[in-house]
């Protein structure tokens, strides 16, 4: 890369960590290119990246995010997952280091939070933004059947009643 490449590089990756929720940071020494593939492309069904950057660079792209407190984990080849949902980075990238031994999760931050490899483990247990849509949607919606049901009820009752014969 030359220095408009490598300026162009950083910019890009300081913006979408000013629009990331989390961030992990690994090693991937060893992944073979398909493997690597797979992975980014998990990630993009999830809505996040993963960005392959030397590791000074990326130092220079965490200067003006809340990120600039994880580049000691900046050592070796080190690949960055982040996406803006505070979930879905973790889980994928801990789904995928279940299945690869050669991807070894070093840690991440969630803003200004610094997360080591437990701490990206229990962000990645939690249920991400969508699936707690889903049960809040799920909740609200609740009451309002159960009253419909209940209201509609003493009808069906008196229905019954009044449609029995006499014997």
């Amino acid at each position: 890369m030359d220095k408009a490449q490598k300026q162009a590089f950083v910019s890009e990756l300081n913006t979408n960590l000013q629009d990331a929720s989390v961030v992990v940071v690994a090693h991937y020494r060893g992944l073979t290119v398909s493997k690597m593939t797979d992975l980014r492309s998990r990630m993009r069904g999830e809505v996040g990246t993963v960005k392959v950057a030397k590791n000074r660079l990326a130092k220079i792209a965490f200067e003006g995010t809340p990120y600039t407190n994880i580049s000691e984990l900046m050592t070796g080849p080190t690949a960055l997952s982040f996406s803006a949902d505070p979930v879905a980075a973790a889980k994928v990238a801990q789904n995928f280091a279940k299945d690869n031994d050669d991807f070894v999760i070093l840690g991440g931050a969630m803003g200004e939070t610094v997360l080591d490899q437990a701490g990206v483990q229990a962000l990645a247990s939690m249920p991400s933004l969508d699936e707690l849509r889903g049960t809040i949607v799920g909740l609200l919606q609740a009451p309002a059947t159960k009253i419909a049901r209940v209201s509609a009820e003493p009808a069906a009752k008196l229905a019954r009643v009044l449609t029995m014969k006499p014997e």
